[in-house]
Formats: C-alpha cells, structure tokens, sequence
C-alpha cells in the first residue's frame, strides 16, 4: 500500500521571499500562505486560522515571484520537514493556481 501525502489549501499570500537558485539552477521561492475557514471537529464547528510556509521550485517559483501579496491562491502539494532541523514541517507546491 502507498501511503500517501497530499495537501490542497486556499488562502492568501502574506509573504514572498526572493527567488534563490539550487547548485542545479532551478528557482526556489519561499513564501507564506494565510487560511481561515471554519472546520467540523467531533461534530462542532471550529474557526482555523493558520499561516502556513510553503515553497515552489521550477516554473511554479517563477510565477509565484510575480505574485503580489493579498493574492488568493489555491495550493497543492506535500508535507516535508524543512532542511536538516527536522522539526518544521514546509508545504512544498506541486501545483498552483489564483481564485
């Protein structure tokens, strides 16, 4: 069985970092994703309002670059712990789109 890792979140970009380059010379963009919405947990609503890090490589990075902040996005991608400090998590962008 594949387990399976797969996160699709709305919301608004609050912040967006500059593009950086891997040794490879793919872009790399860091930014943060704002989301509230209202949640059922054990059968009651539940207000959520988080902020979210979350990067792009490749053709997403540069399209993200041109982003302006307070843009509502759509994202999709997975969950992996950032660099080698293994304690926070990244949500690394697969695929975007503006709503």
């Amino acid at each position: 069985m594949e387990e399976q890792n797969r996160v699709e979140l709305t919301g608004t970009l609050t912040a967006i970092d500059a593009v950086r380059y891997t040794p490879a010379g793919i872009p790399i963009i860091e930014f943060k994703l704002a989301h509230e919405s209202s949640q059922i947990e054990a059968r009651r609503s539940r207000q959520v309002s988080i902020e979210v890090m979350a990067m792009a490589a490749g053709e997403a990075a540069g399209k993200l670059a041109k982003s302006p902040l307070g843009a509502r996005v759509r994202l999709t991608g997975f969950l992996a712990h950032r660099g080698k400090s293994r304690v926070q998590l990244v949500l690394h962008i697969n695929d975007f789109e503006f709503i």
